[in-house]
């Protein structure tokens, strides 16, 4: 009776635990699982920087203490560009944060369960662009705009006290910006030559594998003809 519970236990534990061995990693449930955990670990991180950031943009926009026009020397387009920067840097995070709140709810609930079986069950496949647009605006565009933000309202605030202040600040901002595009550029060039070997190594692996069945099959049908002609001996 023991080791029938202890069996019985063993299978459901196998059921409801992500398959370790190595004859399941290339499943299409598998894969399907590790596209879940991706899926989730962009949302969560998309929702934490979206929220951040749209929080500051709006504290900075509510907090900057403008000169009457009068006593103002800023430049009407600089104030024009310091508001469409931020309204876009709020809506643009506000969109990723919305997308992964509502997408994130229906992972969690499918990947809390540890149950590759029910991987189907999680909207992350037939929602993958939704995912990838949340990651691109939070990450991409949102942090470009969020530089942008900073050298504008720094313009802004600092225009009428020193103009060399002001420049100072497009200076900086210009070398951080190559430096940050090219580091995007860099990241998913490599992102994606990463995934060109994995799927490369993972062909390679299937047409051996079907080498191998290819071979045993023959072999089998070798034995079988032997066989057939010691029966007829």
């Amino acid at each position: 009776m023991l080791l029938k519970l202890c069996y019985a236990h063993k299978c459901l534990m196998s059921a409801e635990t992500p398959m370790q061995s190595g004859d399941g990693l290339h499943t299409p449930a598998y894969l399907s699982w590790r596209k879940l955990q991706l899926s989730r670990a962009k949302l969560k991180a998309s929702s934490k920087t979206s929220a951040l950031l749209s929080g500051f943009a709006m504290v900075a926009m509510v907090e900057v203490q403008l000169n009457p026009p009068d006593e103002s020397n800023v430049p009407k387009e600089m104030l024009v560009a310091f508001t469409v920067c931020t309204t876009l840097l709020v809506a643009v995070h506000m969109l990723a944060l919305m997308i992964s709140t509502c997408i994130l709810p229906n992972i969690e609930a499918v990947g809390n369960l540890h149950s590759i079986s029910l991987v189907h069950e999680s909207p992350h496949e037939r929602l993958h662009w939704y995912i990838e647009i949340a990651w691109a605006f939070s990450t991409l565009l949102g942090l470009i705009l969020f530089l942008v933000e900073i050298a504008i309202l720094c313009w802004v605030k600092f225009y009428d006290f020193s103009e060399a202040a002001a420049y100072s600040a497009c200076v900086v901002l210009i070398p951080v910006m190559i430096v940050f595009l090219a580091f995007a550029v860099h990241f998913y060039m490599s992102l994606a030559t990463h995934k060109y070997e994995v799927t490369r190594t993972g062909i390679k692996e299937l047409e051996l594998l079907k080498e191998q069945i290819e071979m045993g099959d023959d072999h089998a049908r070798l034995n079988n003809s032997l066989l057939d002609q010691g029966r007829i001996v």
